[in-house]
């Protein structure tokens, strides 16, 4: 009876064994939220984020899971989502751009934010200071506001001059109206007198390039967030048909037929915010973590679109373009 006893417990301690060893390496296992307001599980930036995190040596899967959410264009759907998130929970949650950022700093002042935001993160609230971020975000900015002046003088030197500009913005979002500001201090010293056409809800798409229609300017200057961003195809069709030289706050308007996309490379970046995630993974704070500026820029142009727009642009400036789309 003893005999048959010891040998059910010993056989029972064998069974647990496995099922230890299964339960610590699960515990292991870093669960990452990857929020964003548009895109796939699959795009460019989280494929970036993910080289990022291979370099540094971790295995999806086994020594790291990727738990990705999309608003999918609709802001409203951000608190949800966040809040979603951090319940499950995860150990590190990457907010990826600006408003995607402020919505989770609101949803939690405990679990640890790496951002990617487009605009100042200081002016915004986010953080403290860009050396000693302080709370619980830290990150990475893509200084989009203090790029735009050297976007415009870009975009001038491709036509050889430039009198009037078009702007188009989301009025509603403090951050792009931040980039139009600078678009605009920039302006005079450039000789560039700006047309402001800030809109506020979808429907002003339409009522912004009616107007651009009737009075028609030497260029457009798309600043784009999720708001624009919906009818990027709309824009680079109407420019095109209208004969107007554009720039971009991004590339993927000008594989599509836009000009000029001039700024920071947002591969660099989310690669980089992988080296955030690993860091505090493996104990650092948030607040004690610099914010980084980029250190790569590309200028990336489309010879194909100024041919059509019967513009040359400076050898110089194609010599320059990280990558040229002919």
């Amino acid at each position: 009876m003893w005999c048959r006893a010891v040998g059910g417990f010993v056989t029972l301690i064998l069974l647990a064994v496995p099922l230890a060893t299964e339960a610590q390496q699960l515990a292991k296992v870093a669960r990452i939220g990857f929020l964003a307001m548009t895109g796939g599980a699959e795009s460019p930036r989280v494929e970036a984020f993910r080289q990022g995190l291979r370099d540094l040596g971790y295995v999806e899967g086994k020594t790291m899971a990727l738990v990705y959410r999309s608003a999918e264009g609709k802001p409203e759907r951000l608190p949800a989502l966040a809040a979603e998130l951090v319940q499950l929970p995860v150990h590190v949650l990457v907010a990826a751009g600006t408003q995607v950022a402020q919505v989770v700093k609101d949803t939690t002042t405990t679990l640890p934010i790496v951002m990617v935001a487009g605009a100042d993160p200081v002016a915004l609230g986010l953080v403290a200071s860009l050396a000693r971020p302080g709370g619980n975000i830290t990150g990475l900015t893509l200084m989009s506001a203090e790029l735009a002046g050297k976007e415009l003088e870009l975009l001038k030197e491709a036509m050889g001059s430039l009198g009037r500009v078009a702007v188009l913005w989301n009025a509603r979002d403090a951050a792009m109206t931040n980039i139009f500001s600078e678009i605009q201090r920039a302006a005079p010293v450039l000789g560039v007198t700006v047309h402001p056409l800030g809109v506020h809800e979808v429907t002003d798409i339409d009522s912004a390039i009616a107007t651009m229609t009737a009075d028609r300017p030497d260029a457009l200057f798309m600043i784009t967030d999720v708001l624009t961003s919906r009818y990027t195809r709309q824009v680079v069709d109407f420019a095109a048909q209208h004969q107007l030289p554009t720039m971009f706050q991004n590339s993927g308007p000008v594989a599509e037929g836009g000009l000029m996309y001039y700024g920071p490379s947002l591969t660099d970046a989310y690669r980089r915010a992988a080296y955030y995630v690993d860091r505090i993974l493996k104990g650092a704070k948030p607040g004690d973590l610099p914010v980084e500026q980029p250190v790569k820029f590309e200028l990336v142009v489309n010879l194909k679109t100024a041919k059509a727009l019967g513009i040359t642009l400076p050898p110089t400036l194609v010599m320059l373009a990280d990558r040229v789309i002919e």
